[in-house]
């Protein structure tokens, strides 16, 4: 008897499962959160003012997602994700300064930018409110 894989052997549930994913990682409150730690620790010293204005908005995202507000707070996320990469892409970096404690943290804050980006808008377009279900 065939051992049972945990790949699904239909591509349509491999990619729901993809979906449900990004799905849940929109609508959790830690990503916002962890986001916002990122930021301060790349920009609090030096103190840089424009960077530093994004925590403040990271953290209220993620109060709305512990207040019931999944799909806003989503979509907080992912809009003020994309203003920060696009603030991020500007800077440049030279190469050798890419692999240290500063150049990784930077590229993870990046990469969990275009995470955020894509589930968020993800539960923004396809969310639903809880006070939408009778409408």
């Amino acid at each position: 008897m065939p051992m049972p894989s945990k790949t699904p052997d239909n591509p349509e549930e491999a990619k729901q499962g993809a979906l449900q994913l990004a799905s849940a990682w929109g609508k959790h409150s830690v990503p916002p959160a962890l986001i916002a730690t990122l930021i301060f620790a790349q920009h609090a010293r030096p103190f840089q003012t424009l960077p530093m204005l994004f925590p403040p908005i990271f953290l209220f995202s993620s109060y709305l997602n512990l207040q019931g507000f999944k799909k806003d707070a989503a979509g907080l996320t992912s809009a003020w994700s994309a203003a920060y990469l696009v603030l991020a892409r500007r800077r440049r970096q030279a190469f050798g300064s890419k692999f240290g404690a500063r150049g990784l943290v930077r590229g993870a804050t990046m990469g969990l930018c275009v995470v955020n980006i894509l589930s968020g808008g993800l539960v923004y377009a396809f969310g639903k409110r809880e006070d939408d279900e009778g409408v």
